[in-house]
This record gives C-alpha cells, sequence and structure tokens, in this order.
C-alpha cells in the first residue's frame, strides 16, 4: 500500500507540474513590453511638452537677464531662485503629465491586445510582445 501511495503523489505530481507549464505557455502572449526610453525619445507629443519646458526655461532667464542691470546682488540672486522654482514646478507638472500620458496610451493599448502584464523592455531579457510603437501611436 505505501508503494501505491507513491505512485498517486507522483502522479499528482506530474499533473501539477503539467498544468503550471502549460499556464506559463499560454499566458506568455499576455505579456507586453514597453521600451520607455523610445517613447521618451520619439513621441511627438513629449517633444511638445519638452518645447514648453525650453520655451519657459528660456523666458525665465531673459526676463533674468532684462533686470539684472537694475538689481543689486542680493535681489538678482533672489529673483535667480525663484525663476528656478518657477521652471522647476513647471517642470513637474509637464513630467505628471507624460507619466499620465504614457500611462493612459499603455492602458488602451494592453485593452486592445488583451495583454494582463506590461513590463518595462530593460528588465525583460527575452520574451512578451513589444508595444512601445502602439503607445507612441496612441499618444498623439
Amino acid at each position: 500500500m505505501n508503494k501505491q501511495l507513491k505512485m498517486a503523489l507522483v502522479l499528482v505530481l506530474i499533473f501539477v507540474g503539467a498544468l503550471a507549464l502549460a499556464g506559463c505557455s499560454s499566458s506568455q502572449g499576455n505579456i507586453g513590453v514597453l521600451d520607455v526610453n523610445k517613447v521618451m525619445s520619439d513621441s511627438p507629443k513629449i517633444k511638445q511638452f519638452q518645447e514648453q519646458l525650453n520655451t519657459k526655461g528660456k523666458e525665465l532667464s531673459d526676463q533674468l537677464e532684462k533686470d539684472k542691470a537694475g538689481l543689486s546682488a542680493e535681489e538678482f540672486q533672489k529673483r535667480q531662485e525663484a525663476a528656478y522654482g518657477d521652471f522647476l514646478k513647471v517642470k513637474q507638472d509637464l513630467e505628471n503629465q507624460i507619466d499620465a500620458s504614457i500611462k493612459q496610451a499603455v492602458e488602451q493599448v494592453s485593452t486592445e491586445k488583451k495583454l494582463s502584464v506590461v513590463l518595462y523592455k530593460n528588465s525583460v531579457a527575452q520574451g512578451g510582445t513589444d508595444i512601445t510603437d502602439a503607445v507612441i501611436g496612441k499618444m498623439q
């Protein structure tokens, strides 16, 4: 009877292992991979955000240069720090908009492609469906 119990246990383990392997292989097609660096460099929407940031930085810099002549060194430094604070606030706002835009596009693409998981490409050694171009397309 001890031999029958061992045989039954082995069969159960083989069955469970087969189910686990079958589950892993079928879900491989449900994994999306996103190259965030490519999205950041190729997306027209992100380029637009970068242009807005550059414009704001130039405006602040030009205003400081214009006001510099009539200010003491201490007052100029205060205005410079305030301008830098304004720039950082605009930068943070734009970064939040970029993050929200990427997240929304990823959600749309993953729903359309019926993906259960989306991973960043730099942390995936192999496999997955690359959705980078689809995300860039959704962000336009």
